[in-house]
Formats: structure tokens, C-alpha cells, sequence
């Protein structure tokens, strides 16, 4: 079995990570920077940031924490957020990123994730998917930040990313977001069994039970949480150990710092 990953996800406004409850009342929760940094410290595998505003001023704001973060931290990440074409992908990971997230320009042009795929490679694009469990029993999909439902069901979008060219699947439950409640894992064990890609829980973290539970029923390939890592709920050290001691592979920091390395050489190759 590979080992799974632990990944914290910073939400970046005006240049300062926040953290909310089912996507809105939202908090300061520190520097991104400095965050990041520390989270590297501490063992993460990865981290995600978003910039969860991407007005134009914003995207400016957040090249520049990209570069930043880009030079103080050394494990991959992946950002996203106002991501609308190939130029945008190319700024990004010019300034330092390792991937790019994509939701709502990949549901209003998926051939986007065709594009990112063949230019920069798959393992470059993640497509993020926020869906709401509907009252019929649908888990819809939604895009601008969970603000605005389409018509597109979970698992048939998360299938076609998949076969445009995605490299990972980054799922948010917003009936789950911020309620500490534990993952989606229903969703999480049909999507992983019917994708080929890895696959990233994300959305109700709570306690390191439900880590667990994300990688034992819910068969998720790595698991990212914000709120429990950024007010100190759950150390990642701490994480890590427990999961291992419940027969989970995870990765040592030293594999993490490698695969940074081994992701450069790659793109470097690609390009």
C-alpha cells in the first residue's frame, strides 16, 4: 500500500490565511508563510494554498505569497484559486509552486484540464471538486467557492477530469467543511474506488480518528485539514504517529523533502 499523505490547506484572503465554517464566518489564523514553514517542520507531506478571493488585485498578492512561501518552504505545494488559463498556471508554478487546483474554470472550460495535462503534465493539475449531499441523495457540485450549485453530479465531473488529463482529485465535502464532524467517507470509498488518480479528503477533520477513517473506509489517498492544524487541535507529529500505530502507512519527513526534489527534476524534464 502507498503511503498516505497529510496535507494542511491554507486559505489565503488579502494575503493572510483564514479558516471558516461551511465556507463562510471567517477567521485569522496566521501568516501563510510562516504557517507553511512550520508546518514543514512539523512533518507535513504537502501543503495546498488558496487564494479563496482571486480578485485581480488578489491574484497579484498571491504571486507574491506563492514566492515567498516558494523560498522558505521545502515540500511541495499546490495553489489555487482564480485560475482561468494556461498563462495563470505558468505565473504560478513560475513563482514557485509545484501544482495547480482548478474548480471553477475547469467546470466552465474543461478543456482546461486537457491543456494544463499536455503543456505542463498530469501530475501538475489537481482538479478540486466542493459538492454539497442534496436532499434527493445527489452530491452536486458547486463552483466560486461553493457559492454557486451547477448542474453537475460528483462522481460523473470526478470521472471526467479524470479522463482529461487530472493528476489528483481534490474532494471537499461543504456539508462537512469546518464542522469537525469527521469526512465525507461514503463518497470518498465510491470515488476511490472508481478513480484511477489519488484522491484527497478534505472537509470535516476534527479528531485523528477521522483521519483515520478517511484512509480506512473512506480509502482516500491523502487527507488535508486546516482549522484542527492551525488553532493546534492536532499536532501533525503527533497525527502521524497515531496513524502509524494503527497500521496506516505514512510517509517520514525525509521522503516528503525528496519528492519536492524528485517533482522539480520531473517538471524540469517536462518542460
Amino acid at each position: 500500500m502507498l503511503a498516505k499523505r497529510i496535507i494542511p490547506c491554507l486559505d489565503v484572503k488579502d494575503g493572510m490565511t483564514v479558516k471558516g465554517v461551511n465556507f463562510v464566518d471567517l477567521r485569522l489564523a496566521g501568516d501563510p508563510v510562516e504557517l507553511g514553514q512550520a508546518y514543514s517542520e512539523q512533518g507535513a507531506d504537502e501543503l495546498v494554498y488558496l487564494d479563496i478571493t482571486a480578485s485581480h488585485e488578489g491574484r497579484r498578492t498571491f504571486t507574491d505569497v506563492v514566492s515567498r512561501v516558494a523560498a522558505q518552504v521545502n515540500i511541495p505545494f499546490t495553489v489555487g484559486g482564480g485560475i482561468g488559463e494556461l498563462a495563470d498556471v505558468e505565473r504560478l508554478l513560475g513563482a514557485g509552486a509545484d501544482k495547480v487546483s482548478i474548480n471553477s474554470a475547469a467546470m466552465r472550460q474543461p478543456s482546461l484540464i486537457d491543456e494544463i495535462a499536455t503543456y505542463f503534465g498530469s501530475q501538475v493539475c489537481v482538479v478540486a471538486i466542493d459538492a454539497r449531499l442534496d436532499a434527493d441523495g445527489t452530491w452536486r457540485c458547486y463552483t466560486h467557492g461553493g457559492r454557486t450549485a451547477t448542474t453537475r453530479s460528483l462522481y460523473e465531473w470526478a470521472h471526467e477530469a479524470q479522463e482529461r488529463g487530472a493528476g489528483e482529485l481534490l474532494f471537499t465535502s461543504m456539508n462537512h467543511d469546518g464542522t469537525r464532524q469527521g469526512f465525507a467517507n461514503d463518497a470518498l470509498s465510491h470515488l476511490s474506488a472508481t478513480l484511477s488518480i489519488p484522491v484527497i479528503a478534505s472537509g470535516g477533520a476534527g479528531t485523528m480518528d477521522h483521519f483515520r477513517d478517511a484512509f480506512t473506509l473512506g480509502h482516500a489517498d491523502a487527507a488535508l485539514a486546516a482549522s484542527v492544524f492551525h488553532f493546534g487541535d492536532i499536532s501533525i507529529p503527533a497525527l502521524k504517529a497515531y496513524l502509524r500505530q494503527n497500521g496506516i502507512p505514512i510517509r517520514q519527513q525525509n521522503d516528503t523533502h525528496h519528492d519536492k526534489q524528485q517533482h522539480h527534476a520531473t517538471t524540469d524534464q517536462q518542460q
